[in-house]
């Protein structure tokens, strides 16, 4: 199902009020700053640590606010702040509840505590996407910061702390009396609770995204005890599953490899190999956000599509710039420099999937099927300049600016070269783009038998992609 847009699901007049699920803490600053920032941008950490300052005067809930008044703290549109709160839920930052009376909608942000920098660095999934966000001589910076030394071994320091009992006596029994008739007491009083904090638990990608029952089937012929697939053991493949995009095949032989000889799956060695696996088909990579799609609130295609650009608008949108590349290279893995290419676009141009999609899309068949680095980046930041958010927004700038996008791709090549003939247009576009160019002369559609022949070629490819 198809999520509305930001428009749809907040407005300036909507009340709400900021909690948080446990005690923070200003060490959690760091954490946030150091850890959490570089994967989901600078925005989610300003509106976090927004809402944090409104609930540090009244301990852990806030006074009733608009998100007007969100919106001029921040210096931040509404869709903004939107898409900046559905990446801290997605990251375990924020849960977010809604109350709907007749005319009027209230939400209740509750602030999640980041996990310590112990489970971050230990979480297999976070900590894979800083190390390949920030690379080796950062990450291992990281670690130096949030570690410390151990206290001495027992060789060198004998541990002769006193237990509790060996420190106090319990009292009589009669000097309990006054609370035999009133256990309530001891209990917080109805709908409230202490203040503590709970210990946070890191990312778990939802069990019903894996095809368990396919595993099972291979591993059954392995002969693999069921009882091996504990709950964690699950939870652990689920999420390996995600971040290294592992089918339920590639995954039985990980855990076969995985096994000990008390016929147990050593998570530890679960991970390992799953990594080992990924960086071998992966050139030695590791997976980065880039996985993305195109986020909710920036879809234009809501519903069911009727035409072929409508149904290649859906496609880019819930598509990832690494399988978009692979599809259009007719199932090839992408080279390392083009995804590099990708990435550089990304995160610094800012550019969002879906509009990078329609950026690979125009490039490779401007190009012949080769993203060109400079041609890329050229565009792209011209983009970035424009603000360009939706692919429709894309797609109708890579019409209007048609020509001027022709004279940087041919760059070097008129270089001294007499342009006074008019050239004929013979090079390949996206399928979305004729649809509104101007009607072409006789001659010029002679001309164009190649643009036709991959317009047909697209059109299969989506055709392929929909069975």
């Amino acid at each position: 199902m198809e999520m509305a847009q930001h428009w749809q699901e907040i407005l300036p007049i909507d009340r709400y009020i900021v909690s948080a699920n446990g005690l923070l803490y200003d060490y959690d600053r760091k954490v946030l700053t150091f850890l959490y920032q570089p994967l989901i941008g600078s925005t989610c950490l300003s509106l976090y640590m927004t809402l944090w300052a409104e609930v540090e005067e009244n301990r852990l809930w806030s006074e009733s606010s608009s998100h007007h008044l969100l919106m001029n703290l921040l210096g931040m549109n509404l869709k903004d702040i939107y898409e900046a709160r559905l990446k801290l839920e997605g990251i375990g930052l924020l849960k977010t509840y809604m109350k709907k009376d007749e005319e009027e909608r209230s939400f209740i942000y509750e602030l999640i505590p980041p996990l310590t920098p112990e489970q971050f660095f230990q979480d297999g999934m976070l900590n894979i996407y800083l190390y390949r966000k920030i690379g080796k001589n950062h990450f291992a910076r990281l670690k130096r910061f949030f570690s410390d030394q151990q206290v001495p071994k027992e060789k060198e320091y004998l541990n002769i702390t006193k237990a509790f009992q060996d420190v106090f006596a319990s009292g009589f029994p009669g000097s309990f009396q006054y609370l035999q008739n009133v256990p309530s007491e001891l209990e917080p009083d109805a709908g409230e609770r202490f203040i503590g904090r709970h210990e946070q638990k890191g990312i778990q990608i939802d069990l019903d995204t894996f095809d368990f029952d396919l595993l099972m089937a291979g591993l059954n012929e392995s002969l693999v005890p069921k009882k091996a697939l504990t709950a964690k053991v699950k939870e652990v493949i689920s999420n390996l599953a995600f971040l290294y995009q592992i089918d339920p095949i590639e995954m039985k032989n990980i855990i076969l490899s995985a096994m000990n000889e008390a016929g147990e799956i050593d998570i530890e060695e679960l991970r390992k190999g799953a990594r080992d696996w990924y960086q071998y088909v992966n050139y030695d990579q590791l997976p980065s956000l880039i996985e993305r799609t195109q986020p909710h609130g920036s879809r234009v295609q809501l519903t069911e599509p009727k035409t072929k650009e409508e149904e290649l608008i859906r496609y880019i949108e819930t598509t990832s710039p690494l399988r978009f590349l692979k599809d259009l290279s007719g199932g090839a893995e992408p080279s390392k420099a083009d995804i590099q290419i990708i990435e550089e676009v990304m995160f610094k141009q800012k550019l969002l999937p879906g509009v990078i999609n329609v950026l690979i899309h125009f490039v490779m068949l401007r190009t012949d099927m080769k993203l060109s680095k400079n041609y890329v980046e050229k565009i792209a930041s011209h983009w970035a300049r424009k603000q360009i958010k939706t692919v429709k927004e894309a797609m109708d700038l890579a019409k209007s600016e048609y020509r001027t996008y022709i004279s940087w791709s041919e760059g070097n090549k008129t270089a001294g070269k007499s342009t006074r003939t008019k050239p004929i247009r013979t090079e390949k576009l996206p399928d979305w783009f004729d649809e509104e160019t101007p009607k072409k002369t006789d001659k010029q559609a002679d001309k164009d038998t190649d643009f036709a022949a991959k317009k047909r070629e697209i059109e299969e490819m989506l055709k392929a992609l929909d069975e």
